[in-house]
């Protein structure tokens, strides 16, 4: 059984942690210049709070790192679901590849000039990948 197709998964593991670090090396010093003192907030605090406190091109980071923990979660199972029930064609591992590829041109999009309809563009592409892979794993299960 091939594991090339988890590959780009744990590739879009990685790019997750990659962008949760620039999520803090650019929300910690937003904070400090803005003159929040974490100490001093009340408990259950949210990063939502920052709406409007910290600089957008400061909040887009966080965004993104919030979609990466929501759609991606689907193609983790369909990958993982066309690994086990060997599925993982080499067109499939393409389509995964293409799915990773996308959300990390969107991240590095949305973090940086976050024009929305370039950003859902580069999202409609990358879910036209997911559909294909979870059309795979539902025919590869049935």
């Amino acid at each position: 059984m091939s594991n090339s197709i988890l590959a780009p998964a744990a590739v879009l593991v990685a790019w997750s942690l990659v962008m949760l670090l620039w999520l803090a090396a650019t929300r910690f010093p937003a904070m400090f210049k803005s003159g929040i003192d974490l100490k001093a907030q009340p408990p259950g605090g949210r990063g939502e709070d920052l709406e409007g406190v910290l600089p957008p091109q400061v909040q887009w980071k966080s965004h993104n790192y919030t979609h990466l923990m929501e759609q991606p979660t689907i193609f983790y199972a369909a990958v993982i679901i066309l690994h086990l029930a060997q599925g993982a064609t080499p067109l499939m591992v393409s389509f995964a590849w293409g799915y990773t590829i996308l959300r990390i041109i969107h991240s590095i999009y949305q973090s940086t000039i976050n024009v929305s309809t370039v950003r859902f563009a580069i999202f409609t592409l990358a879910t036209i990948c997911l559909v294909v892979l979870s059309i795979k794993a539902v025919l590869v299960t049935i």
